[in-house]
């Protein structure tokens, strides 16, 4: 171990990571239909998953914003129901390990749990087509204890364009605004991973709370349209928002771009979806792997995102979402939830100072769920519910 990776571990034992993005509800959903006896969490299961216990512990995760994902090929009622399986795993898990995890859907909880040596387990959806077009659905997951959503998935929804998709409304439809504000006035992140461009500006635009990109790189390091535009960093500062960089290798290494599309295509030749995660899935992949060797993306290769995104945001502004369990490949040194020390010393070799990691870690992440408390105080003080339709 490097005198740097010592450094991290013990920084991270004071300011752990707040991880933004990980799919680990729907991988339990994918291979044993969320049966915990199969996939017990507390005990090693690199066999089959990024996550464990006993790999976020030794990984210095603090907080983890568990993803209520649903494909967005779920439609209508099928994906809110859906979206609810996956809330009630998050909640079964963290009453199953109560003495790791413990369910925060405030700052304040966060902090808590710091203090107790827990895992704060908060829940993020991703993909407005989860709420089926309904704000009463939205307030309803709210309650439930998401405290962010994606706008949009890889497709565009009825109010929102995606980054991977054909622009349908050229950024957010008028419903898609009040989607933002009651959103706000709830108290839920808007988080805009996924989405265009367009959609950003319009969401930065319209929203009264600060945002976040749950698990997003930076365009001009890596130019994927997953990934954040420069011009659109640089509107965190007045905002307050927090852009998480994502460790998924096609969104931060630019040779790995094609390689993903042609392993794609291959899943979809092989009758899969590209995000398949099930044995069937992983071995065709693994597969396409060993007769295509795949370009390989390391720490070094997301603290140079990072660099760039401290630059153009501001050390404020910036924090982590490694996609855990929702991507097939990972760096070869952050391969699962235990290598976030690897990132944190060679962002210290790179002279990043322990005020910097305690804030890229931790601070930023529980700072911009407390400010859009803050801003939901305000706005409910102003007006109620809304009940707007598309």
């Amino acid at each position: 171990m490097t005198a740097a990776q010592d450094t991290a571990r013990e920084l991270l034992a004071d300011w752990p990571v707040v991880d933004g993005h990980n799919d680990l509800p729907w991988a339990l959903r994918e291979q044993v239909r969320y049966d915990l006896d199969q996939r017990d969490v507390a005990t090693d299961q690199s066999a089959n998953l990024h996550t464990d216990i006993p790999r976020l512990r030794a990984g210095g995760v603090g907080a983890q914003f568990w993803s209520v994902y649903v494909r967005s090929d779920y439609a209508g009622d099928h994906a809110v129901s859906a979206t609810l399986e996956q809330i009630d795993v998050v909640h079964q898990l963290t009453t199953r390990y109560a003495a790791d995890l413990r369910l925060a859907t405030t700052a304040d909880d966060m902090e808590a749990a710091r203090t107790e040596g827990r895992i704060a387990s908060l829940m993020g959806a991703e993909g407005g087509h989860s709420i089926n077009n309904s704000l009463a659905t939205l307030r309803a997951f709210h309650a439930l204890g998401v405290r962010y959503m994606t706008l949009t998935h890889n497709d565009n929804n009825d109010w929102a364009d995606s980054a991977t998709d054909t622009p349908r409304h050229h950024g957010l439809s008028a419903f898609g605004e009040e989607v933002v504000r009651e959103m706000n006035r709830c108290g839920m992140l808007v988080d805009l991973s996924h989405v265009s461009p367009d959609t950003m500006r319009d969401a930065l635009r319209v929203s009264t709370a600060p945002v976040i990109f749950s698990h997003s790189s930076a365009r001009a390091v890596c130019d994927h349209p997953r990934n954040i535009p420069d011009d659109v960093l640089a509107q965190l500062p007045a905002n307050g928002g927090v852009a998480m960089a994502t460790f998924v290798p096609k969104f931060v290494l630019p040779a790995a771009v094609e390689w993903t599309l042609r392993a794609d295509e291959n899943m979809r030749a092989h009758g899969l979806h590209h995000l398949d995660t099930t044995a069937q899935g992983m071995a065709v992949q693994r597969a396409f792997e060993a007769a295509n060797p795949r370009p390989t993306a390391t720490a070094a290769t997301v603290a140079d995102h990072l660099d760039h995104m401290r630059q153009v945001a501001g050390i404020n502004h910036i924090g982590i979402g490694g996609d855990f369990d929702g991507t097939a490949f990972t760096p070869t040194d952050l391969a699962d939830v235990a290598g976030y020390p690897n990132l944190i010393a060679e962002l210290l070799d790179r002279t990043w100072s322990p005020t910097d990691i305690a804030k890229l870690t931790w601070q930023n992440a529980v700072r911009v769920l407390r400010d859009a408390e803050s801003t939901a105080r305000t706005e409910q003080a102003l007006r109620g519910p809304s009940n707007v339709t598309p």
